[in-house]
């Protein structure tokens, strides 16, 4: 991955180097002012170097190095645009829009770090399916995913406007799809869980586990072993009344209905596939052990990618998982949403449907690597399943 702080870096400054070059007329502290945008260019550096000198990921270092990487955006994008539009020319009305260009840049940017982090946005989707049992006809569940408490901006605030939201949905059943720390099992403190053990539902709230829970961030694995920390990490949840699936499944039932809900567990062992288009054969272990594939079955994984293989295994009439976040970056045009992370996911945000069954990507709740959110606002989903 040492590519991308090299190319975060090269870039703005091979733009910078042509830019000056162009007009190198027009400024009259030329070499200074290319002093000044170079030191903003190398701001992904301070941030290696920031990592290179600590023992451990602590959430101190990874906070400073999110508002690193937000200051090297905000310096850098706004200047990108300046030039995108001085490339059309030196006369008047391209003096006068890039400048608009550059501050426009700036404010989506500000207001992305401002208000579109913490802005909830509840999309509800209805799902039919003639194998939904009569008795949960009208099931609503309230799925959410990727809270990364460690990042979090206002960690109390935020974790309280989402339970009160979750709680005014009155769902069913609530799924969270993995994800809860960024780093450490200690990110789940007194103050979470009881903030987070107040969410309310008939059935109660389930999760699994994502790749930020199970250690694979922490540097110092002699203080922290990763299987010490997940231990500790399920503990806590279940110490708040949440019910974690490990490659498990139970069975809800309404009268003499029922329909299952299978959770699968991360797998550190994809540490180094979790952004790959595809995964290789997967084993799902005791996920599925014994489970009547008659039956309405609900999934949690937290990632996309093995949504064919759920299919492929008689699985999964809805899957849910999160993982992705659109990359924090979204855009709708012309009834469409476009975000960086189509070139890394072929599943990326939203429903996708397949064989009558349905995927739904969870766009999450908390932020990593920069602590902002364009277009992709926190979300809550509730579903209503019909017949």
């Amino acid at each position: 991955m040492m590519w991308m702080p090299l190319f975060l870096i090269l870039l703005p400054l091979a733009a910078d180097g042509w830019y000056f070059r162009r007009h190198r007329k027009a400024y009259r502290y030329r070499n200074l002012l290319l002093t000044l945008v170079a030191a903003g260019d190398l701001l992904p550096l301070a941030g290696i170097v920031l990592f290179w000198l600590v023992k451990d990921n602590t959430s101190g270092v990874v906070t400073a190095a999110m508002w690193i990487f937000f200051a090297y955006l905000l310096l850098t994008l706004p200047r990108m645009a300046y030039y995108a539009v001085r490339t059309f020319g030196k006369g008047r009305a391209t003096r006068i829009l890039a400048p608009i260009a550059a501050l426009g840049m700036a404010g989506v940017l500000i207001h992305g770090a401002v208000s579109g982090r913490r802005t909830l946005a509840v999309h509800r989707v209805t799902l039919r399916s003639d194998r939904l049992p009569e008795a949960f006809d009208g099931l609503r569940i309230a799925q959410f995913t990727d809270l990364h408490i460690g990042t979090l901006v206002d960690p109390d605030r935020e974790m309280r406007a989402l339970v009160d939201s979750l709680n005014a949905l009155r769902p069913d059943l609530v799924i969270f799809c993995g994800d809860l720390v960024n780093i450490r099992y200690t990110e789940l403190d007194s103050t979470a869980m009881r903030l987070l053990g107040g969410i309310r539902s008939r059935y109660g709230t389930f999760s699994i586990t994502g790749n930020h829970d199970t250690g694979n961030y922490v540097r110092d694995t002699l203080s922290l072993p990763p299987a010490t920390n997940i231990a500790a990490l399920v503990e806590r949840q279940r110490a708040m009344g949440w019910r974690v699936l490990d490659n498990e499944t139970v069975y809800l039932r309404r009268g003499d209905d029922s329909i299952s809900l299978s959770g699968i567990s991360y797998d550190r062992s994809l540490a180094r596939q979790r952004h790959d288009r595809t995964l290789p054969g997967y084993d799902f272990g005791t996920t599925y052990r014994d489970v009547p594939q008659e039956l309405y079955n609900i999934t949690a994984a937290h990632i996309p990618q093995l949504w064919e293989q759920i299919l492929d295994a008689g699985y999964g009439d809805l899957t849910l998982s999160g993982h992705v976040h659109s990359m924090q970056c979204k855009i709708r045009l012309f009834g469409r949403a476009f975000s960086p992370a189509q070139l890394m996911y072929r599943h990326w945000s939203g429903p996708y449907e397949k064989q009558g069954r349905t995927l739904y990507v969870n766009d999450g709740i908390g932020y990593v690597g920069f602590p902002m959110r364009i277009g992709a606002n926190p979300e809550i989903t509730l579903f209503e399943l019909r017949r």
